[in-house]
């Protein structure tokens, strides 16, 4: 992290000076995609880990989905 012996205590860096450039739709849908897929993975993974508590929150689950079911 850059100090700035100039900027006083209560003092914050101009926005233009740090700022990423914009972030455009395709990279916010890529890195969205991507994260979508860990999480997935994660939860893959956490079943295989635990399967007594992944049954359990599928079971809850299903009866949260038929308390509501129309």
């Amino acid at each position: 992290m850059k100090s700035n012996p100039d900027a006083g205590a209560g003092s914050t860096e101009a926005p233009e000076e740090n700022a990423p450039p914009p972030e455009t739709e395709a990279q916010r849908r890529r890195r969205r995609a991507v994260f979508l897929r860990e999480l997935a993975e994660a939860r893959e993974l956490r079943a295989r880990v635990q399967p007594r508590r992944t049954k359990e929150r599928r079971m809850r689950e299903a009866l949260r989905m038929r308390t509501f079911r129309i």
